[in-house]
């Protein structure tokens, strides 16, 4: 009588790393694609080529190409941890909880521009799209509610320092405009200033606005 074969356990750790790094495969194939060609003239096959993939495997994974679109920026945005809202991640509670105001305010521009060279590209995709798409038009009034949302926490973390010199729903406006991507597009892209000047500038203009100081640290 044969010997009765073991069963192959189901390894599902190595399964999920599989579908983990295919799902990484896509929206870097996607990102490519998009900033590239732009939305309109992106189809969900030429993802699916470009990665490497099955057609089915990319609509399996992302159901539609706003969902695709919708999943790169969350997952550019917050830097791979696709399941940690930004402003719950550590690098912003960091910002937060500065004890200077000045080099609060300091610290949380130089990470938005940390983040505005790694999403501006696909955010203007978004931008666009929205025209077109009322899923992406959702998807960018969304990211225009949450960067708001946003600032005011840095803002009220000022005020409750005692160091804002404007009302809060006020400076919360000013700091999101600062702040905005259209901000960014016009003076980074359009106008050629450096990633740098930028930074600079928008801090400045903040510490001025929000603070009564235009002082800058020594270099």
């Amino acid at each position: 009588m044969e010997p009765v074969k073991a069963k192959r356990r189901y390894d599902s750790s190595r399964r999920r790393a599989q579908a983990e790094a295919t799902r990484a495969d896509i929206l870097e194939a996607a990102q490519r694609r998009f900033e590239r060609h732009g939305y309109a003239a992106t189809s969900m096959e030429a993802v699916a080529t470009e990665a490497g993939v099955a057609l089915k495997t990319v609509y399996v994974a992302f159901g539609t190409k706003s969902g695709l679109l919708r999943a790169l920026w969350n997952h550019l945005l917050r830097d791979g941890r696709d399941d940690t809202p930004a402003a719950r991640q550590s690098r912003y509670r960091a910002v937060v909880e500065k004890p200077d105001p000045e080099r609060q305010l300091r610290v949380a521009f130089h990470a938005s521009r940390i983040v505005e060279e790694r999403i501006g590209g696909v955010l203007e995709v978004i931008r666009g799209a929205a025209q077109v798409d009322p899923e992406v038009a959702a998807l960018w009034s969304r990211i225009q509610s949450e960067l708001h949302d946003n600032q005011r926490v840095i803002v009220e973390s000022l005020d409750r320092k005692g160091a804002l010199v404007a009302d809060i729903d006020a400076a919360t406006d000013v700091l999101w405009t600062i702040t905005h991507p259209n901000v960014w597009q016009l003076l980074v892209r359009e106008r050629g200033w450096t990633p740098d000047r930028w930074e600079r500038w928008s801090a400045d203009l903040a510490c001025a606005q929000l603070l009564g100081s235009a002082t800058r640290p020594p270099a």
